[in-house]
């Protein structure tokens, strides 16, 4: 069987994680990403969504996704660089490269009411700005068919209104820390509820009660890396490899295996941004073929 089969049939058959959010172009894991995904793979990591930010960040994903196989990467402006996307041509050079196949999803996009205005504006007229582009980019997403994946710190009730003048768009609500009334408004809407380290802070009770009432066919993981690692490394750069900790302890809120929850959100995470192909690890070395149907990376 060719390596090329036997990669396929390792990502049908094995029990992996998926880090639906990380930012692998930050400049915090420049010269880094190797190791960090070795160390990802080792640590049971299949699959890792790379979000973009800005333009920059779309052309650094691009090229970790086609380097990478494991590796994913969405298109997007985040809320805190509206002032800034890219050059004048920004809009024509995202929808360009947002077509491109390893792009999965339209983000980091919407609405941030926690950090000041970036470009020392009023705060109305920088919450407009947001708005604006965050509506541009869900058009975006709707246009090309593609998931978005959306930002809402401080913002959710917002978000939602937003949201809701885009009903053929379903998107995730990275890092949630919202209210169990606002999770019931998303889920009614048909969106997804993606969870970070935060659930596992000694003093995140509410967002842990949030997350029990998310259904799991509608629960995602992520890290957030190199943002928001989990206990016990709170406090530390974060890498994707640490999501285990974030799975472990959403298993318990949900009464269930970790094993459980590793395949149901890996299963939800496929299905939301339709990830497929080899996974993290592709193309090292192998031993042992694949006769008996198993292959096993060395």
């Amino acid at each position: 069987m060719l390596q090329g089969d036997c990669d396929a049939m390792k990502g049908k058959s094995e029990v992996f994680l998926t880090d639906t959010h990380a930012h692998l172009a930050s400049a915090r894991f420049a010269g880094e990403v190797p190791g960090v995904l070795a160390r990802s793979r080792e640590a049971g990591v299949g699959r890792i969504v790379s979000i973009s930010c800005d333009l920059d960040d779309v052309e650094a994903n691009l090229g970790l996704a086609a380097t990478h196989p494991g590796v994913f990467a969405t298109a997007g402006i985040h809320p805190c660089y509206v002032h800034e996307p890219g050059p004048a041509d920004w809009r024509e050079r995202l929808r360009n490269l947002a077509n491109r196949p390893e792009i999965v999803a339209i983000g980091e996009i919407g609405l941030d009411y926690y950090h000041p205005p970036e470009d020392g504006s009023e705060t109305t007229a920088w919450r407009l700005l947001q708005e604006s582009i965050f509506e541009e980019m869900l058009q975006l997403a709707e246009n090309l068919r593609l998931p978005a994946v959306i930002h809402s710190r401080e913002s959710t009730p917002a978000v939602l209104a937003v949201l809701a003048r885009f009903p053929a768009v379903r998107a995730v609500l990275h890092c949630f820390t919202g209210t169990p009334a606002e999770a019931e408004q998303a889920l009614e809407a048909g969106h997804f509820l993606s969870f970070t380290g935060v659930i596992t802070y000694p003093k995140a009770d509410d967002v842990r009660a949030t997350a029990a009432v998310v259904p799991l066919d509608r629960i995602m993981i992520e890290t957030d890396a190199p943002y928001l690692a989990p206990v016990p490394f709170r406090g530390k750069p974060c890498e994707p490899a640490m999501i285990r900790h974030t799975c472990q302890r959403l298993a318990e809120v949900h009464g269930v295996t970790t094993e459980e929850m590793t395949i149901t959100t890996s299963h939800n995470a496929e299905s939301f941004f339709g990830l497929s192909g080899p996974l993290l690890g592709a193309g090292a070395a192998w031993e042992g073929g694949c006769e008996s149907g198993e292959c096993v990376i060395v």
